[in-house]
């Protein structure tokens, strides 16, 4: 049963029980939210990860109980610290889409990269025909980047003239002041102008995958800079009053009017 041909699971309840075993052990890919926060990771390592020592399992058991953004950064650091590069390229590779999703966050965990490294090894990730593998891609990133929240805007820039729309859209996801289920930016809260050139950049592009993402970043910043956000809104429909960019900007204002 593929992704492609299957609507998938709304609600936990709704997975049938085959369809969790064969989720839980790498051999389908989730169709939906629902299904993706169904699967049990413990299982999941066991499977794909057999050898895997006993002090890692119980480890991988206890991060079983955490919240699901804490779980996946544990259990990526556990592999990393287990298995090492080896196992991230097993990771990165495997058809389950949580799977990959723990490489994603073993780059996270990935100790003495700079800002472009650590860049460049998320790349493919975030770049994954999966959505829930791009979206695990810049929550495991985004505290290494706010930790160099300059130095990360302007390596995200090139990112904003990809040709795949997801790269185009992480850029602006990764650093959204208010992201979901993320610790949230203060000091894009406080200034939110110092993404600007970067939001610019986007500002007409043609993908509604990356429209939506522009207009709920500034969405987010108008919960702290309202004014600010009016501004931008003004001054991007005034100088450059393209379909996209007035979508963008309906969608930035809609708890402004």
């Amino acid at each position: 049963m593929s992704q492609t041909i299957r609507t998938g699971a709304t609600r936990a309840a709704d997975i049938p029980r085959d369809m969790l075993h064969a989720l839980s052990h790498g051999e389908l890919e989730s169709a939906t939210l629902a299904e993706c926060l169904a699967i049990d990771q413990a299982v999941l390592a066991r499977a794909v990860f057999p050898g895997l020592a006993p002090s890692a399992l119980h480890a991988i058991d206890a991060a079983c109980q955490l919240g699901v953004l804490k779980r996946m950064a544990r259990i990526g650091a556990i592999l990393l610290e287990a298995l090492g590069t080896e196992g991230l390229t097993q990771c990165q590779a495997h058809g389950a889409d949580m799977v990959r999703g723990w490489a994603c966050f073993m780059i996270g965990a990935q100790p003495g990269l700079d800002v472009k490294a650590r860049l460049a090894a998320i790349r493919p990730l975030a770049d994954d025909a999966h959505f829930g593998v791009r979206e695990w891609a810049w929550m495991a990133v985004r505290p290494y980047l706010v930790a160099e929240l300059p130095t990360a805007l302007a390596h995200l820039m090139p990112w904003t003239q990809a040709p795949s729309e997801r790269i185009r859209r992480f850029a602006c996801e990764v650093l959204r002041p208010r992201g979901v289920w993320s610790t949230h930016i203060d000091a894009l809260k406080k200034m939110p102008g110092q993404a600007l050139p970067l939001l610019s950049a986007l500002r007409a592009d043609p993908s509604a995958y990356v429209q939506d993402s522009v207009a709920n970043w500034l969405n987010d910043a108008a919960k702290d800079q309202p004014d600010w956000v009016r501004a931008t809104c003004a001054q991007w429909l005034e100088h450059a009053p393209t379909g996209a960019t007035q979508r963008i900007c309906q969608r930035a204002l809609r708890n402004l009017r």
